[in-house]
Order: structure tokens, then C-alpha cells, then sequence
């Protein structure tokens, strides 16, 4: 199954619980390296089993997993060095500062140097923008500041992946854009970044790549551009005169025509809008108004998983 391209790659990856709970079915990942990887699903889906099972924090019924290149669990001792992970919201002392927890994490990673500490804590602070409020306590950060320092502790070593489960989850709109900066600024250095969530703003504007699970099944994987194109356009026409246009449209040939009140819709298929409106004017239907309309990201994915997303916080 090794792939030298892939930083993430599953083969049947399935999770059963000892109650009978299927979590997990045959999932087969397959997350480029470089990429922000969009890993979407309603709450329930499955996305924090498949997460745990990827950093050996839960073992699956069957099937594998790879992790830059070495299988789980076999070499995880080797290859969770490389790995920084947010999974189920950071775990922190509340008395003390940001700068002496990320102390506490630092020192229990086998893998680095005591010598250097101060210079990975200082750094770590800095690219997530907390170096001012590295001697404040953490219970007197925000919700915002929370998760960063969180995304920080992950960012203690030179990772070559990040995986982040719900990052943004509670955040107001400002944290949420905090957050999602620094994902842009962490797969800016090159870094793979593996982000769970169910939340379609956070994933368009930061992924390159999605997969979304529903029920346990992977049922889409590939690029974001890829996905908008699994939906054809619809073409939307107003008129008095809907049974006329619904002939026209019959005519044509365009599929899945739904008509209401005052309008006709159909998928718009090869069709080119100019067609249409002119078969509409030789069959004399009068037409307020033609309009060619993409379906959303939301759409595609309602389709996909037959339930509705959080689009807004």
C-alpha cells in the first residue's frame, strides 16, 4: 500500500465497537502530502474513530493504516515523532501560563532535546501568535487562544504532518479565523494538514482536497474543484406559462425536471443556455426570467450524505 506521495493511506480501515456499532467501514484514505485535507461529515460520522485509529489511540477491527509511509501501530514509536495532533480539544493546566504548559508537553516528548526546550516553546508561541500572552495563565485565555496554544503544543517538534480534529469547534467568528490562518500558514511551510470537521465554511476556504464520510463510509474523496463538478448545473426558468416551458425542456431532453408555481428547473446537462431560450421564444413562452444556477457546496453535500451541514456558526 505504500505511497511515497501519500502522507495518509488506509486500506479497509473498519472500526467496530464490542456493542455491534459499526463506527468505521472500509475506509480507504488517501491524503497527498503538501495537502490541507477537508475530512467532513456530520456529527457521528465516524471522523474522530478514523482519527484515533490513524495516531494508535484505537485499534481497528481490520483493515490498515499508513502514516507517512510506515504502518500503524507497528511503527508508530517511530513515526508519531513526526506527527502533531489536536484531537478532542487541547488538555491544559489552567493555572499555569501558556509558556510553562507547553513546557510540561515538551518536556514528555523522548524524541528532543531539554537543551533546546526554551528556543522550540519560544518558536512554537510565535507562529501561532502568543508570544505576548506566553507568561498569561491559560485560564485566562479565550476560547481562540485556547486552541491555538493547543495547535502550538503540536507544533513544539518539526512536524511533517498535523492532524486536527475540530479545531474551530466553540470558537467565535474571530477564533475561527484565527484558526483557519494559521492552517493556511502551517501548510504554507509545507506541512500536510489533516482537519476534521463538520463545519463547510472552515473546509472551502482552507482545503485542497476533501473526503466525507457518512454513517461510517467514505462516500467522496478528491479534490475540492472535483467535487463542485459531481453536480450538474440546473437551469431555472420563470414564466406564466410552466406546462409550455416543461415541454420545452421535455424536448430538450434536460433531466430531473421539477416545476412549481411559476417556475421550471432541470438539470442543464450539454444543453447551452442560448438553446433553451430560443426554443422558449419559437414556442412562444414568455419569460420573466433564465438563470443558469450552480448548486452549493451545501447541496453537493446534503446529496452525498442525505443530511445538513453547519454552514455558519
Amino acid at each position: 500500500m505504500t505511497d511515497p506521495e501519500l502522507a495518509i493511506a488506509t486500506s479497509g480501515l473498519t472500526k467496530r465497537f464490542r456493542g455491534g456499532q459499526l463506527a468505521v467501514d472500509q475506509v480507504d484514505l488517501a491524503v497527498p502530502r503538501g495537502a490541507v485535507y477537508g475530512f467532513l461529515g456530520p456529527n457521528g460520522s465516524g471522523k474522530t474513530t478514523t482519527i484515533r485509529m490513524l495516531l494508535g489511540l484505537a485499534f481497528p477491527t481490520s483493515g490498515s493504516a499508513e502514516i507517512l509511509g510506515t504502518t500503524m501501530s507497528a511503527g508508530a514509536i517511530s513515526v508519531l515523532s513526526r506527527v502533531g495532533s489536536l484531537v478532542e480539544g487541547p488538555a491544559f493546566y489552567p493555572y499555569l501560563s501558556g509558556w510553562d504548559n507547553l513546557a510540561r508537553y515538551d518536556a514528555a516528548d523522548r524524541s528532543v532535546s531539554a537543551r533546546t526546550a526554551k528556543a522550540r516553546i519560544g518558536e512554537a508561541l510565535e507562529r501561532v501568535g502568543l508570544s505576548a500572552a506566553a507568561r498569561k495563565k491559560f485560564r485566562h485565555y479565550s476560547l481562540g487562544m485556547k486552541q491555538r496554544l493547543a495547535i502550538a503544543a503540536a507544533l513544539l517538534a518539526p512536524r511533517d504532518l498535523i492532524i486536527l480534529d475540530e479545531p474551530t469547534n466553540g470558537l467565535d467568528p474571530q477564533g475561527t479565523r484565527e484558526v483557519r490562518a494559521l492552517i493556511r500558514q502551517i501548510a504554507a511551510d509545507g506541512i500536510t494538514v489533516f482537519v476534521s470537521s463538520h463545519l463547510l465554511a472552515e473546509v472551502e476556504q482552507v482545503s485542497t482536497h476533501v473526503g466525507v464520510m457518512r454513517t461510517g463510509k467514505l462516500v467522496f474523496q478528491g479534490e475540492l474543484a472535483e467535487l463542485r463538478r459531481t453536480a450538474s448545473p440546473r437551469i431555472a426558468v420563470r414564466t406564466a406559462d410552466v406546462a409550455a416551458a416543461a415541454e420545452v425542456f421535455a424536448k430538450l431532453g434536460l433531466a430531473d425536471p421539477e416545476t412549481g408555481e411559476d417556475l421550471v428547473t432541470a438539470e442543464l446537462g450539454d444543453v447551452r443556455p442560448e438553446q433553451i431560450t430560443a426554443e422558449l421564444v419559437h414556442a412562444d413562452v414568455g419569460v420573466r426570467s433564465l438563470n443558469v444556477e450552480s448548486p452549493s457546496l451545501e447541496d453537493l453535500f446534503v446529496g452525498l450524505t442525505g443530511e445538513g451541514f453547519d454552514v455558519e456558526r
